[in-house]
């Protein structure tokens, strides 16, 4: 089973300059209404949906409202990332920081309202 989680929204434009540039994705297909982007390693994707396309059932016609999802990016470096993102001028929502469990992460919005959550996982010491 693969997982393909999809954002309906106005903005497909912004959204492919913001994960292409921003954060270096890819395009795997895209069409006037629906974009789909891979990540830099090709491990994962996710689509954008344009909302009250005459193609799409009606369950796939309301746009996304701003608020209650987020994406979580693992990466080898958040370290690097994180200065790499500051450099391009990106705003950075929650700064970086180390959590008690063994995180460390740091937290940027896509132009949906999306807030995606940077990080590098390590072992707790006990």
């Amino acid at each position: 089973m693969k997982l393909n989680a999809g954002i309906i929204t106005p903005k497909l434009a912004e959204t492919k300059a913001f994960y292409t540039k921003i954060l270096g994705f890819g395009v795997t297909f895209e069409n006037e209404f629906y974009l789909l982007l891979h990540t830099p390693n090709q491990e994962a994707e996710i689509s954008f949906l344009l909302p009250n396309h005459p193609s799409q059932q009606a369950v796939f016609q309301s746009p996304f409202q701003n608020q209650g999802v987020y994406l979580t990016i693992e990466v080898d470096d958040v370290d690097s990332l994180y200065k790499e993102l500051k450099q391009k001028k990106v705003e950075i929502k929650g700064d970086i920081r180390d959590e008690p469990w063994g995180d460390r992460h740091f937290v940027i919005q896509d132009p949906n309202g999306i807030g995606i959550d940077f990080v590098t996982y390590s072992p707790i010491d006990k």
